[in-house]
């Protein structure tokens, strides 16, 4: 399973980034996501509120039973063992945090998952890669840009990028240029607005926005 989802996120790009919907909104998101041909999802979970650990698990124990491989799974802003076990044990199948622990990316590895840890400079990234990061989660590039992108890959080209943060469908062309080669996107796709009311035609006629614009 590993070596498919590190051949997905290569191939299709885009993961979507789902952060505090209510659980019954979960299964229509995704099979509208899907439906427009983005079949990546990544639930996070609310550190602020450890209460709703256990609902981010259902979310994503509630996808894997819809759609099983069709739609690959995973659990953002893991930062605990704990954490990564409830996501684990949901089906999640690869794990991204918003930082550098080669704790825990020894114990993703360890569970034979994806480790996708973020890092923002060139020693955090090296740190990544060398601790057993498949991907690293450059976060927030869009703060920085493109250009920042493209200085890191520069003499980092051995390392699998995503660029999360700032990045929507009228600027994603430039930070494949600029050496990503993949990404997350939250609100820029996943609009709570449009969830919210019903509206995931929406969400499918932006996921196909998306995946023109990395093809």
């Amino acid at each position: 399973m590993r070596e498919t989802v590190i051949t997905t996120i290569l191939e299709n790009k885009v993961i979507a980034i789902v952060r505090s919907l209510a659980e019954d909104k979960i299964v229509p998101l995704a099979s509208a996501l899907n439906d427009g041909g983005i079949n990546m999802i990544e639930v996070t979970f609310n550190q602020a509120d450890p209460a709703s650990f256990a609902n981010t698990a259902s979310a994503i124990h509630a996808i894997n039973k819809q759609f099983g491989k069709k739609v690959l799974v995973g659990a953002g802003t893991v930062c605990t063992k704990e954490q990564l076990k409830l996501a684990a044990d949901a089906g999640a199948c690869y794990l991204i945090s918003p930082n550098t622990n080669p704790e825990l990316i020894a114990e993703v590895r360890k569970m034979n998952l994806v480790a996708i840890p973020g890092a923002l400079t060139p020693s955090e990234c090296v740190a990544a890669h060398h601790a057993g990061a498949d991907f690293v989660k450059l976060f927030p590039i869009g703060t920085l840009g493109p250009e920042y992108l493209k200085a890191i890959c520069a003499p980092l080209s051995h390392i699998k990028f995503l660029g999360v943060g700032g990045i929507n469908e009228r600027n994603i062309r430039e930070y494949i240029t600029a050496g990503a080669v993949g990404f997350g996107i939250g609100g820029n796709l996943v609009n709570k607005d449009w969830v919210n009311a019903g509206e995931f035609d929406k969400i499918t006629t932006l996921a196909k926005q998306y995946v023109e614009a990395v093809g």
